[in-house]
């Protein structure tokens, strides 16, 4: 796994607020009903986000949560190290062995160092606008086929 499931229902929640693109907040349950995720999991998970600025929070009958800035102003990664922290200092082992680096690789280093590469260059590059806009042109594909 990438990241956490966590982080996986946070950036879930963040491309919800970024589809609806709107300047009222948006109550958590629309999200977790939305995305099949525990209200009280994505509660806490919009806590952490709270914390780290990435949405806000309005309390009150008509309250709810929404994004702290534009869409297009934040990235995945930003959503992913705020929920799981960031990065180790010392890279992991893909397959668990304790202590695996460039001059004492492990079976897959060479292989496995590529790929974390690319996969934290695409985090870093993934603004909330563009999935926003990816994820509603999948679901009207989607709806045009019937598969919704």
């Amino acid at each position: 796994m990438l990241y956490s499931k966590s982080a996986e229902y946070a950036i879930q929640a963040m491309i919800y607020l970024a589809e609806k693109n709107s300047p009222d907040p948006i109550m958590i349950s629309q999200i977790a009903k939305a995305y099949n995720i525990p209200q009280q999991f994505l509660a806490k998970i919009s806590q952490i986000l709270v914390k780290h600025r990435l949405i806000i929070a309005v309390r009150g009958r008509n309250g709810g949560v929404k994004l702290a800035r534009p869409a297009s102003e934040i990235y995945l990664n930003q959503i992913v190290y705020a929920v799981d922290g960031p990065p180790p200092e010392k890279e992991q082992c893909v397959i668990g062995l304790d202590y695996c680096s460039d001059s004492v690789p492990c079976p897959l280093h060479h292989k496995w160092k590529v790929i974390r590469e690319d996969i934290r260059d695409m985090l870093g590059a993934e603004d909330l606008e563009h999935l926003a806009e990816r994820v509603i042109n999948k679901r009207q594909k989607m709806d045009l086929l019937g598969i919704l």
